[in-house]
Order: structure tokens, then C-alpha cells, then sequence
């Protein structure tokens, strides 16, 4: 199998009527609750040999994975052979001990293990760390040494925010191919399909810090789709530095400073680079877009990143991988606008925000669609993945009363204060009078902008206040805010542009 050879049986999959990947299980097996199937582990002993750096491990079926998902080998030289599902793969577990089931079960998933060359001391010689998760529908999670799992991405995202549902596609086979012994890289290839398009995709994976996938696709639509979102990311945001961050929204009761995997949306074009806090806490969900010809890269980040901002021992959200889109330079890429939406949530469990590119083609029937592009893991930053180094980042959002020297009781929702902090490498080390605030809302008014150097961080803070239009719209209002040098003629941008809603 090639991905040439796999392009062309996914043309020939679009070409007939859709068919969905079984489904059908045992009832001890569709009954089992999510500590049932938690306890199904695979034995490390039947791990999946790939060279002397990789291996891989297989996902049972059961609980909320139900669809059969097809798992080949492909040696380096000679036909595909099929991976055989055999129970004694697998401890079962308390609930399932004793059973065993048909050959034709087959698997859910599987995940990747690598060697790590930089391992603690106290791991034996060899021993290879789970860093890659293919699970569910075409989603699928990616992390650096020293990272935790927390965002997804996946293949492709249909209807996502549509008034009808949204449709998921689902890979229904992942071809394994075996590397050189010595490599380092490893290829998967991975048929995609669902009632509206079929496609073949090849993953070229490099683990390490960061890690990083080349993503190449060749999609085959079967029927017209007006909402197509390519590279698309998703995350989870419960609430972050000012509360859910919705206009009138109420504060979660609990312990934790925040809670989400992602807390904002970057977006770089060759002219500009836009920060969006992510929100949650309004009554409906909400699309945003962000016009990008062409688009450079976005991702969602986790850009807060010390344990006191949350504060949870077991979830570690501040070890949650970022996850960058580097699209090539091809067609597919070339118009269209990076579409946030955010979905009301108050369980922690839900992934409520999804980021994805929309082209700006509408996409037809017959007509094959080819896209590349990377994705890499991100940390800390300045992260050498994210374009534009020079322009500094924002660090902090804040909103309050800007009654702070005579306040009222309550504070009037006439005046409200908007805190911006930047970090960055080009910003000035200490004051310095050329360094200014340019801001703009897209209703009300902003007041009296300043911007001042933080001699505790070595970034820079602006103040400005903002005056609410009378009466409110309904809708988002949008903030902007950058710093620049002030020069003649022009002013020179210092940091990526914040653009809250309000």
C-alpha cells in the first residue's frame, strides 16, 4: 500500500454509495460502562514491532467505540498483511474475565510508542513512551516529551456548528508501515470515509520536543459540502482569567484558578499575527472568522503555563500541548478564512471549541481536493514553529471596573478596564516613550490607552477603558489592541494583535 494506490481506492470508495464501518458487538461488550472499558488493558508483551524506536498498541472495542476500525502491517518491502485480533491481546478486566471473542472483532484504534533518546534514569534500557493516539471518528492526539495529552486534531470537520449536526468521518483502516531499523520517522497511511467524502491519508511522524506530523490528504467528496473545515483542531475551555468570559455569564464554584486545555486561538498571516481569548458562558454557540490570504499558520495554545494558574495535581493543564497548522502553499489553503467556534459547556469533559481552516471554494462533487500541511506541538513560547518571532505575545487578558480610586456599589457596567500583558524578545527592557498602544472596538468607545513596561515580568502592560455603547447589542463586540513604535512616518508593530470579544 502507497498512498498513490490509496488515493485511487478512495476515489473508487466515493464513487458507490456509503456504506458505515460495523458496528455490531457482543452485549457484555456494548453494555460495559467507562470504568468497564477503562480496565481492558493491552499486554505490552503483543505490542506491534515497528523497527528498533516505534511500536504500537491496539484499542479494544466496547463502551463508546463501536465502530471496527481495519489495522494493517506494511512491511518495507511486499504486500499489506492485516494485524489479527486475538483476546489474549488483552487483560479484560474484572467485568469481561474469562470470555473471549471472535477473530472478526478487530480493533478501535491503536497508539504509537517511542525510544525517546533523552529518557530518566530510572526507565530501562529501551523502553518506549506512548507520545500518538488514533481513537474515534478521525481524531487523533499528539505530544512532546514531557507533555500530557489534551487537545485533538483531526482529519477533517464537517457541519461543525450547522443547525442540522454536524457529520463525523470516521478512518476506517491505518496501514502501519515499517520503518528503516535505525529510523526515527515513521509513515501511516489511513483511509477516511462518511456519507459525504472519501480520502487517503498519509501521516509522516516525528517524535521528540516538539513532535511533529506532515500531513498530505487526497479527499474524493461524494456530494456538494458547504461546510468543510480543514486541519481542524479540538480543544476544551471551562473558564480561564476573567471568569467563563461571556458578557453576563456565571462564575463556575470552584477551587481551580482555570480549567481548560487551550486558552486561546493564533491566526498569522504574512501581515499580521491575532490573539483570541477563548470564551465560553454564552447562551448559543458562536462562529467567528478570520479572514487569511493567504494563511501563514493558527493553532489553538496553551499559553498559561505555571501549576498555581490551575492548581490540579492530576490533570497537569499546564503540561497541555498547543498544537500549530502550517498549510503548504497549494490551492486548498489559498482562500478561505480560520473559523473558531465556541460551545457553551459546564462539563469539563467536553471538547466545546474547534478551530479549522473553511476554504473559500465551494467544494463539488467529482472534484478531487489535495492539501499538505504540518503540524507541530508547542509549549513555552517564543516557539520556533509560530511565525513572526519578533512579534511579542500577549500573556495576560484581564477585564474589571474601572472605578478603582472611587468605586460604586455595584460597579457600573458603563466603565470597564481591559489589561493586556505582552512578552516578547524585541520589546524594549525598560521604559521607553516610543512605545504605544494602538487600539480600536468595533462599538463603544476606548479611552486613554496606556502602555507601560512591568519591570516583574520584562513585558509590557496596557491599560484602557472601554465604554460600552448604549444600548448593548446583542451580538460580540470585538476589542483590538497591539503595541507599535511610534516613527515617522509609519508605526512599527511590536506584538501580535490581541482581539477579545466582549
Amino acid at each position: 500500500m502507497t498512498f498513490e494506490t490509496l488515493s485511487a481506492q478512495a476515489e473508487r470508495l466515493a464513487a458507490a454509495p456509503y456504506a458505515a464501518p460495523p458496528s455490531e458487538l457482543p452485549p457484555s461488550l456494548t453494555g460495559l460502562d467507562y470504568d468497564g472499558y477503562r480496565s481492558i488493558v493491552f499486554r505490552p508483551s503483543e505490542s506491534v514491532p515497528l523497527g528498533r524506536h516505534f511500536s504500537a498498541q491496539l484499542f479494544h472495542r466496547g463502551f463508546l467505540q463501536r465502530k471496527r476500525v481495519a489495522l494493517y502491517l506494511q512491511p518495507r518491502t511486499g504486500p499489506a498483511r492485516p494485524i489479527p485480533y486475538e483476546s489474549r491481546m488483552f487483560d479484560l478486566g474484572g467485568r469481561l474475565a474469562g470470555q473471549g471473542f471472535p477473530a472478526d472483532l478487530g480493533f478501535a484504534g491503536f497508539r504509537l510508542h517511542y525510544a525517546f533518546p533523552e529518557m530518566p534514569a530510572w526507565r530501562s534500557e529501551g523502553f518506549q513512551e506512548e507520545f500518538l493516539v488514533f481513537l474515534g471518528a478521525s481524531y487523533f492526539r499528539l505530544r512532546a516529551a514531557g507533555q500530557e495529552y489534551g487537545l485533538s486534531a483531526r482529519g477533517l470537520a464537517i457541519g461543525t456548528g450547522a443547525p442540522e449536526g454536524e457529520e463525523f468521518p470516521d478512518f476506517i483502516a491505518h496501514w502501519l508501515c515499517e520503518p528503516e531499523p535505525e529510523a526515527r520517522t515513521l509513515t501511516v497511511l489511513s483511509l477516511l470515509d462518511s456519507p459525504s467524502v472519501s480520502g487517503a491519508y498519509r501521516f509522516v511522524i516525528t517524535p521528540g520536543a516538539p513532535a511533529r506530523i506532515a500531513v498530505t490528504a487526497s479527499l474524493h467528496p461524494r456530494t456538494a459540502i458547504p461546510r468543510l473545515g480543514l486541519a481542524p483542531l479540538t480543544s476544551m475551555f471551562l473558564y480561564g482569567q476573567n471568569g467563563p468570559g461571556a458578557r453576563g455569564a456565571k462564575p463556575f464554584d470552584d477551587f481551580r484558578p482555570q480549567v481548560h486545555d487551550s486558552d486561546g486561538l493564533c491566526v498569522a498571516t504574512p501581515g499580521d499575527r491575532l490573539w483570541r481569548p477563548l470564551v465560553n458562558g454564552r447562551r448559543q454557540p458562536q462562529i467567528s472568522a478570520f479572514g487569511a490570504k493567504p494563511l501563514t499558520g493558527f493553532g489553538l495554545l496553551q499559553r498559561e503555563r505555571s501549576f498555581a494558574a490551575y492548581l490540579d495535581v492530576e490533570a497537569r493543564q499546564e503540561a497541555r500541548p498547543g498544537l500549530w497548522v502550517s498549510p503548504d502553499q497549494g490551492r486548498a489553503f489559498a482562500e478561505g478564512a480560520v473559523q473558531l467556534y465556541e460551545i457553551p459547556s459546564d462539563e469539563e469533559y467536553m471538547d466545546n471549541i474547534v478551530a479549522a481552516f473553511a476554504p473559500a471554494d465551494p467544494v463539488q462533487p467529482g472534484t478531487a481536493l489535495r492539501l499538505a500541511y504540518g503540524l507541530t506541538t508547542v509549549g513555552a513560547e517564543p516557539a520556533d514553529a509560530i511565525p513572526q518571532p519578533a512579534l511579542a505575545r500577549v500573556t495576560e487578558t484581564r477585564f474589571g471596573s474601572a472605578e478603582r480610586l472611587r468605586p460604586t456599589v455595584p460597579p457600573r457596567p458603563e466603565r470597564r478596564l481591559c489589561m493586556i500583558d505582552f512578552e516578547g524578545p524585541s520589546l524594549p527592557k525598560g521604559p521607553d516613550e516610543a512605545v504605544a498602544a494602538e487600539v480600536s472596538a468595533s462599538a463603544g468607545t476606548l479611552h486613554e490607552p496606556v502602555a507601560n513596561f512591568v519591570p516583574q515580568t520584562g513585558g509590557w502592560r496596557v491599560y484602557v477603558e472601554w465604554r460600552p455603547p448604549q444600548p448593548m447589542p446583542a451580538g460580540d463586540i470585538v476589542l483590538r489592541v497591539r503595541l507599535i513604535r511610534k516613527t515617522t512616518p509609519l508605526s512599527e508593530p511590536l506584538s501580535e494583535t490581541w482581539d477579545a470579544v466582549v
